[in-house]
């Protein structure tokens, strides 16, 4: 009786350490570089080189203000506003004509030191940076 009592106590421990339910503002601030920027979804996938990424230097900076700014190659990409909800980033990104568009970052992982996330569709596309 004691022995599956153990197994299932350790499968629900488990589970629950598994499952993070959210993140939250705090654990993305600062610059992530990118080390590694896929296109899974594309016909064939594709991705970045190395050397491009080296060369371009392209990383996510995120800011206590809630502003959220994408670099590549010395240039701003990207610029907008982020809030998290569960395990995505809604970012609100700043278009040239004064317009904005929503769209979210879904994170696959984040931990103090990495994190990847993805945009979805065909076009979408699975960024992994490092702080």
């Amino acid at each position: 009786m004691i022995k599956p009592l153990l197994y299932i106590t350790a499968v629900v421990l488990l589970f629950f350490a598994a499952c993070k339910s959210s993140i939250s503002s705090e654990e993305l601030y600062g610059k992530w570089k990118y080390i590694k920027v896929e296109n899974p979804n594309a016909n064939p996938p594709d991705s970045v080189s190395s050397s491009d990424l080296q060369a371009q230097t392209p990383y996510i900076q995120f800011t206590k203000n809630n502003d959220l700014v994408i670099m590549w190659g010395g240039k701003v990409l990207s610029h907008g506003k982020f809030k998290t909800d569960g395990k995505n980033i809604r970012y609100t990104e700043n278009l040239l004509d004064g317009k904005t568009r929503e769209f979210p970052f879904w994170v696959m992982k984040l931990t103090d030191k990495e994190i990847v996330f993805e945009t979805i569709g065909a076009d979408g596309s699975r960024v992994t940076a490092i702080r």
